[in-house]
């Protein structure tokens, strides 16, 4: 059954940016709990109800099942307005949104079973397939660890990668089992230096049935092959890989401006430069040209994550596939945000000197979690550099299949 729906334009605009306003207006209360959340290793349940109030949770749920449908753009702006206020709570809301992204690209029977009672429903998700199964009548039985797991204390499903296998014990596929959380347990093993409260522990999954419909086949997904019946959805659409890289760049732009905003504030009380003449260390050339050039490479994080997000957006919309070059170029943009972003805090931590480590000092936190966050293996700037490089000099043979 395909559903057809009629969007007004002005309507959607209006409600993206309304979007992005409610992210604004809860930066205040997400600062206020970020230092909470790292301490109990999870986001503060404050946060949770406020995204939740705020329909933060529901940016990538279809209209028809109660969600917003928002398109990436949108989804990267106020996941980077998020971070403003606290990195693990931005990284929460970007890993649950791309999940629920993700099931927005099942079979309409596994999206009204998540969403069809309850459209505040959330979704974590592993992709890689660290489990074993089986295949049985219906389905596959799983068991297997997935490590990473953000969000997963606060959802209420995850999908999860798994070898797809046939009747004679044979893998004929990548999936991504859908799975209720009330079939998994979840080992507490998020002990780290940064992204402290993203809770991102261990699931387990011990001989547990998955039916067909909630297995999403990762190979024909990378080719942007879904099984929903929603043919008419654009952001249903959207390429597979690049929207799951892309995403996790959203918070690195948002915690190098949270960064800016906590050095910019301690330079307008009047703070001063150590062992020099100088009382205020805004009226030193050499703070100003710091500042500036933090502030551009803010900026230039943030132009290639809002081209990157509007290449996405614009092809899912076109009904075409983003072509090969572009989405290796979207692997290599979301490494190079990381790259700007994180040099850009380097900068505001020179300005702001040995204090900003102090543990009062929330300078500290931030590059704790942007160093943390920024090496996701699907961000490492490296590999996305030499996958990108293979595609400009037409090679064929690549470094990873997920491009």
């Amino acid at each position: 059954m395909t559903t057809t729906t009629t969007v007004d334009p002005q309507t959607t605009a209006g409600a993206t940016a309304t979007l992005r306003e409610r992210a604004t207006a809860l930066v205040p209360l997400l600062r206020e709990n970020a230092a909470r959340s790292e301490a109990d290793r999870r986001v503060a349940e404050e946060n949770i109800a406020a995204l939740s109030e705020a329909g933060l949770f529901r940016m990538t749920v279809p209209r028809r099942l109660g969600g917003h449908e928002a398109d990436f753009t949108t989804f990267l702006e106020v996941t980077s307005e998020l971070a403003r206020g606290c990195g693990s709570t931005a990284w929460v809301a970007t890993l649950i949104n791309v999940c629920n992204w993700m099931v927005g690209l099942y079979p309409e029977q596994a999206q009204q079973e998540v969403w069809g009672q309850d459209p505040d429903a959330r979704v974590c998700g592993v992709l890689a397939p660290s489990a074993t199964s089986r295949a049985v009548e219906g389905g596959l039985v799983v068991t297997g660890r997935w490590g990473f797991a953000s969000g997963s204390l606060h959802s209420q499903w995850a999908s999860l990668g798994v070898p797809v296998m046939d009747v004679s014990g044979q893998q004929i596929d990548q999936g991504a089992a859908l799975i209720p959380m009330g079939e998994l347990t979840v080992e507490d093993t998020w002990y780290v230096a940064g992204m402290r409260g993203t809770g991102s522990n261990t699931l387990v999954a011990d001989e547990v049935f998955v039916p067909s419909h909630r297995i999403l086949s990762v190979t024909q997904a990378v080719q942007g092959v879904y099984p929903t019946e929603h043919k008419d959805e654009a952001l249903y659409r959207s390429a597979f890989i690049p929207v799951l890289a892309l995403v996790l760049a959203g918070p690195q732009v948002g915690l190098a401006q949270a960064g800016m905003d906590v050095v910019t504030a301690s330079l307008a009380k009047g703070k001063g430069i150590s062992y020099t003449f100088y009382e205020r260390a805004s009226e030193a050339p050499s703070t100003q040209i710091q500042m500036a050039e933090a502030a551009q490479l803010i900026d230039t994080a943030r132009l290639h994550l809002m081209r990157a997000a509007a290449d996405i957006d614009t092809t899912a919309a076109s009904g075409q596939y983003m072509p090969f070059g572009t989405r290796a170029r979207v692997r290599m943009d979301t490494g190079y945000i990381a790259r700007r972003s994180r040099e850009a805090l380097d900068l505001l931590l020179s300005i702001q000197g040995a204090g900003s480590f102090a543990e009062a000092n929330p300078l500290q936190r931030i590059w704790r979690d942007q160093e943390t966050g920024s090496r996701h293996a699907v961000i490492n700037p490296a590999i996305a550099g030499e996958l990108y490089g293979r595609a400009l000099l037409g090679i064929d043979e690549q470094v990873t299949p997920l491009i």
